[in-house]
């Protein structure tokens, strides 16, 4: 008979296990045991973690909910967000993997976690936005960031921050991956919640057109690309009716799509067209717009008729004689 078998960790416990071990990464020497020891002890409570949530069956609802309730008490998500860096490749996956479960988790209508990271914990949505400044984090702290987004209540406060203006920074600033994956997040902050950004672009229109324009104008080809693309689809959506009026009625924003319907990449051109096309078809263009495509008319003209001829697209092929038949009535 073993008198000396050890009695089963709780949800609760594994948690305080974690966020105790989480301190000792950093005590020690690198290389040290002392470290190698409190490594283990975080990947093996994170693995417990994981198979909480997950279950090797079917995940049992209560110490599901002492796991998440234990969790918000203790301020772990923070502390993982905050320490990713220090946790090894699979743990840093499994991190992700328990972000993703515990934001998903539900009772009835109720998000917790989404709950607690609203009520005055919005620090784990800004520290993970923070993350692409490391690029051996960044895609896991980009996955946390991409799951919060899915919920409105989370993506409202990233948008209505200062830490927002940081994303062309992080766009611009890091390698190919790294800001590939900050721009997926912008436009997810920008084109999920549609009513929420609408009336947000509308409050904020000068300041926001200003920041995202530096992307347009970027040097970096994916860049200008995506953000032209990402413009395109902003001023279209009904929903943003009232922005894309503005937009459409202000000098710099026409020439500076013109300027790129002459730029050297065909694939810029074509986006700076879907741009370009909403100030010409616009039936009540201002003065200003229109005395800019009058003066303009001809080489406009001449341009348009010799523009992608080669692409196979019925409906590119369509907008654009529609454009030639405004631009010849001014």
């Amino acid at each position: 008979m073993n008198f000396f078998k050890t009695k089963p960790r709780t949800p609760p416990d594994l948690v305080r296990g974690l966020r105790d071990a989480i301190p000792k990464l950093e005590s020690g020497t690198p290389g040290s045991e002392t470290r190698r020891k409190a490594s283990e002890e975080v990947s093996r409570n994170i693995q417990a973690i994981k198979g909480v949530l997950y279950g090797d069956g079917e995940p049992v609802p209560e110490l599901i909910a002492q796991l998440a309730q234990e969790t918000y008490s203790t301020d772990l998500l923070l502390i993982v967000v905050q320490n990713i860096a220090r946790l090894d490749f699979e743990s840093r996956k499994d991190a992700v993997q328990i972000f993703s479960n515990l934001l998903r988790r539900q009772i009835g209508a109720r998000l917790p976690t989404v709950e607690y990271i609203c009520a005055k914990h919005e620090e784990v949505i800004f520290a993970a936005l923070a993350g692409y400044a490391n690029e051996e984090i960044a895609l896991n702290t980009g996955m946390i960031l991409r799951e919060m987004l899915k919920h409105e209540q989370l993506a409202k406060i990233l948008l209505y921050s200062e830490q927002f203006y940081m994303f062309p920074h992080h766009i611009e600033t890091t390698s190919f991956g790294v800001s590939c994956d900050a721009f997926a997040n912008l436009k997810d902050t920008l084109t999920r919640h549609k009513a929420m950004v609408a009336e947000y672009l509308d409050k904020n229109y000068d300041r926001f057109f200003a920041s995202f324009t530096t992307l347009i104008l970027s040097n970096n080809y994916v860049t200008k690309r995506q953000s032209l693309k990402l413009l395109g689809e902003i001023l279209l959506d009904r929903a943003n009716f009232s922005v894309m009026t503005r937009y459409i009625a202000q000098e710099a924003n026409l020439k500076m799509m013109m300027n790129m319907l002459r730029d050297k990449s065909k694939n810029i051109q074509f986006e700076a067209f879907h741009v370009f096309k909403v100030f010409v078809a616009n039936p009540k263009k201002p003065p200003q717009i229109e005395a800019i495509l009058r003066r303009n008319k001809e080489k406009l003209l001449t341009f348009l008729k010799g523009f992608h001829n080669d692409k196979e697209d019925e409906q590119f092929s369509d907008e654009k004689q529609f454009l030639i038949g405004q631009i010849l009535t001014l």
